[in-house]
C-alpha cells in the first residue's frame, strides 16, 4: 500500500525546465539552479552554496578533515566522490568513453575535456596574449608564464616549479626513482617521454624532418633539436656570451662555454674523483676505469674508448690504402715504418 501511494502521489514540476520531483524539498533545492541563490555561506572564507552538502564539503578544506581513506594506497579524501575516482587507479574501470574515438575515461570531466580534441573548442582564452586552452587549469598553469609565479617548490633544493607535475618529476632526481622501463632492453627512466624517445632507438622512428633538407629527428625534445638543426641552414645563433661575445646556436652550449669563464666543473668521477665542465667528458674518462671500449673500427676489429680515436683510426687504412698502389702489392713488411707527409707510421701488419 506504500509503495502504491508513492507511485500515485503528484509530481511537482519545475516552472523553467519542465523537470518532475517528487519531493517539495527537492524543487526548492533545483530551483536555485535557475535563481542562483546561494543561502548557504562559509563562516571562515564567505563562499557561498546552494546546498548544504556542498557547504558541508567545502569545510573540509578550511578543517583538514578527509574522512574516506583508500585502504590499497592510505591516500585520504574530504568527500565520496573524489574518493570513488580514486579508486577507479586501483581497479582500472574506465566508465566513460569516447563515442569518436574509443578512448575511455575514469571522470566524466575528462571525456569532456577529451572531446574538445574532437570538436576543436578551447572555451578558456588567456587574457594577456589570446591563447585559448581546452580546460581551466591548462589556462591557469599558462598565465603563471605571464606571472612568473612557480607555487611548487622542491623541499630538497628549493627549485619551484609552476605545476605540481613537473615538480613530481623533478624529485626523482633527488630519489634516483626510475618508474618507467623499456620493454625491449630494460632500460629504466624516470619520465615517461624519455622512455618514449628511448624506445625509437629500437623502432629507428624519426617522425620530425626539417623541411630544408630532409634530416629526421627522433625526438621533438628535438624538435628543440630540429629547430637548433634548422639554424644551421639559417646561420641564426641566438645565445651570445656576455665576456667574449661568441654567439651560439643552443643555450645549452652557451652555458657549457661559459664554463671555460667561470673554470665550473660541476661532473666528478666517482671512482677517482677528478672533475669536469661537460657531462660528455665524465662519461668518456670514466671508460678508463670501466674498460669499457664502444667505438669498433670496420676494417680491422680494433676498438676504441672514444670516437675521435676511432675516427684517427681509420686514417691509417685510408693512407695506407692510397699510399700501396696497385704496383706496391709484392711489398712485404712485417714490422718497420713508413713516412707519409709529416706523420711516421709503425707498421706491424704484413702487406702483400
Amino acid at each position: 500500500m506504500v509503495h502504491s501511494r508513492v507511485l500515485h502521489k503528484k509530481l511537482l514540476k519545475c516552472d523553467t525546465c519542465g523537470k518532475f520531483f517528487q519531493y517539495q524539498s527537492k524543487l526548492n533545492r533545483h530551483l536555485r539552479a535557475h535563481t542562483g541563490e546561494k543561502p548557504y555561506f562559509c563562516a571562515t572564507c564567505g563562499k557561498r552554496f546552494s546546498q548544504m552538502i556542498h557547504l558541508r564539503k567545502h569545510i573540509r578544506i578550511h578543517t583538514g578533515e578527509k574522512p574516506h581513506p583508500c585502504s590499497i594506497c592510505g591516500n585520504k579524501f574530504n568527500d565520496m566522490s573524489a574518493f570513488k575516482s580514486h579508486m577507479r587507479i586501483h581497479t582500472g574501470e574506465r566508465p566513460y568513453s569516447c563515442s569518436t574515438c574509443g578512448k575511455s575515461f575514469s571522470q566524466m570531466i575528462h571525456l569532456k575535456i577529451h572531446m574538445r580534441v574532437h570538436t576543436g573548442e578551447k572555451p578558456y582564452s588567456c587574457d594577456m596574449c589570446d591563447k585559448r586552452f581546452t580546460n581551466l587549469i591548462n589556462l591557469k598553469t599558462h598565465i603563471r608564464i605571464h606571472t612568473g609565479e612557480k607555487p611548487h617548490s622542491c623541499n630538497i633544493c628549493g627549485k619551484t616549479f609552476r605545476q605540481n607535475s613537473t615538480l613530481q618529476t623533478h624529485l626523482r632526481i633527488h630519489t634516483g626513482a626510475k618508474p618507467y622501463s623499456c620493454s625491449t632492453c630494460g632500460k629504466r627512466f624516470s619520465h615517461i617521454k624519455n622512455l618514449t624517445t628511448h624506445s625509437r632507438i629500437h623502432t629507428g622512428e624519426k617522425p620530425y624532418t626539417c623541411s630544408t633538407c630532409g634530416k629526421n629527428f627522433s625526438q621533438f625534445t628535438n624538435l628543440i633539436n630540429l629547430k637548433t638543426h634548422i639554424r644551421i641552414h639559417t646561420g641564426e645563433k641566438p645565445h651570445s656570451c656576455n665576456i667574449c661575445g661568441k654567439t651560439f646556436r643552443q643555450n645549452s652550449t652557451l652555458q657549457t662555454h661559459l664554463r671555460i669563464h667561470t673554470g665550473a666543473k660541476p661532473y666528478s668521477c666517482s671512482t677517482c674523483g677528478k672533475r669536469f665542465s661537460h657531462i660528455k667528458n665524465l662519461t668518456t674518462h670514466s671508460r678508463i676505469h670501466t674498460g669499457e671500449k664502444p667505438y669498433t673500427c670496420s676494417t680491422c676489429g680494433k676498438n676504441f674508448s672514444q670516437l675521435t680515436h676511432l675516427k684517427s683510426h681509420m686514417r691509417i687504412h685510408t693512407t695506407l690504402e692510397n699510399f700501396f698502389l696497385p704496383t706496391y702489392t709484392k711489398l712485404l713488411f712485417i714490422e718497420g715504418h713508413v713516412t707519409v707527409g709529416k706523420k711516421v707510421m709503425t707498421l706491424k701488419h704484413i702487406f702483400i
